[in-house]
């Protein structure tokens, strides 16, 4: 980065000191929110929790001055997806926020564990994954409107997906449709457990192996049968050493699944198979080689089948999102404290904004960790300065000449 450029578009001292004591002040509110939502059973298939997320969390963007959409699921499983959009100054660049609603929790849970606050960390179903950072980007925007007077972009959208641990099923087509008219994406994911932000995500494909051979009697003429799981067997080997094969790349046979009774030899076998890399080509090139090694049946008369269940391709660390890196690193630098940004190999709606080319930054909520487990916690003491950052971090992209610039040059 240009530290001349760099260092013009960062906010000032005082800019941010103004904002943190904005956060500062409404660290009471954020906390007795953050337990409130913590305390609404909100798994991604119990839509109706997530739904008063979504409504509370639409309330609160329409109290900000924001237009609030409530965009239903198709297929009416799911939650609604929310879409906030302000709009200011015509000429400034475009930003994407997004956070889910979210969490992989059964009904239940939240009246099992509900939340907690000891010794400065919250505990409770979905603390980190992902109520704070969706309310970090809440508080954020809240202290910039009340510092400034407004949002310093053309336009600045909000979406809070109801479908994140599902891997976005229904909310994807919105902000694949949002991401291609903005310039930058900021996803509110907790910062790791380290306080890393996450610049880099592998992309995942989930596939499933249908195996077909032929049934028979195993005791009276097996000789007739052609054995899918056996098959299988001989697949799952072959996929399970393609680990190390490339850096990066892991493949995982998670699920088996065939047969039917002991004495019949199976004519069906199914594998769900986790295949993740850090680079499309990568990504592309492990999957043409399960397609080969699948084709390449060893027990005559069988055939397997080749079906993709989800695919996302990896958030890639884009020079653009580099960029945005340096940016929340000097506002970091400017409140006290180091950022640095990691690769992690879980994905985020991050892999999709970054797929198709827009600079994108993730891991900008509050510092957590032991997301999806009973153990999940919050630190505390990391809410207001990690909220101010990305305050911090908003202005600094808004007023970078080079984002504006990005819009032209979009691969």
């Amino acid at each position: 980065m240009d530290a001349t450029t760099s260092s013009s578009a960062n906010p000032s001292i005082a800019e941010l000191g103004g904002l943190r004591a904005a956060i500062s002040a409404d660290l009471p509110n954020y906390l007795a929110n953050l337990e409130r939502l913590v305390n609404i059973d909100c798994g991604s298939y119990t839509p109706a929790g997530v739904n008063e997320v979504g409504r509370w969390t639409g309330e609160f963007l329409e109290s900000l001055g924001a237009s609030v959409e409530y965009r239903p699921d198709p297929d009416a499983r799911l939650g609604d997806t929310i879409v906030a959009t302000f709009h200011g100054r015509a000429g400034s660049p475009r930003a994407l926020l997004i956070a889910h609603l979210d969490t992989v929790f059964d009904p239940g849970t939240a009246t099992l564990r509900p939340f907690r606050l000891e010794d400065g960390i919250a505990h409770g179903p979905g603390v980190t994954d992902m109520k704070s950072g969706l309310l970090a980007g809440l508080y954020a925007l809240k202290a910039l409107i009340g510092e400034r007077g407004g949002l310093p972009f053309e336009r600045l959208v909000f979406v809070a997906n109801p479908d994140e641990e599902i891997g976005s099923p229904s909310s994807t087509p919105h902000i694949r449709a949002i991401a291609a008219a903005s310039d930058v994406a900021l996803v509110l994911e907790c910062a790791r457990a380290n306080g890393d932000i996450v610049s880099s995500r592998k992309g995942i494909l989930d596939t499933r192996l249908h195996v077909h051979g032929r049934a028979a009697h195993a005791g009276v003429e097996p000789e007739k049968g052609r054995s899918a799981i056996l098959e299988a067997a001989r697949i799952v080997t072959d996929l399970h050493e393609l680990n190390g094969r490339w850096p990066g790349v892991t493949v995982n046979v998670g699920v088996i699944d065939g047969g039917t009774r002991p004495n019949v030899v199976p004519d069906h076998c199914s594998l769900e198979v986790d295949v993740r890399a850090m680079t499309r080509d990568a990504l592309e090139t492990a999957e043409a080689e399960i397609r080969r090694l699948a084709e390449a049946t060893e027990i005559e008369d069988t055939t397997v089948e080749f079906e993709v269940m989800a695919r996302w391709w990896p958030m890639e660390k884009l020079e653009r999102s580099g960029r945005l890196v340096a940016h929340a690193q000097a506002v970091a630098e400017a409140l006290g404290f180091e950022v640095r940004d990691a690769a992690t190999g879980g994905a985020s709606d991050a892999n999709t904004t970054a797929g198709m080319g827009i600079p994108s930054l993730d891991g900008l909520g509050p510092i957590g960790g032991n997301d999806h487990s009973p153990a999940e916690y919050l630190d505390v003491e990391s809410i207001v300065p990690r909220t101010t950052m990305l305050a911090g971090l908003l202005l600094a992209i808004a007023a970078d000449p080079e984002v504006l610039a990005w819009r032209d040059g979009r691969p």
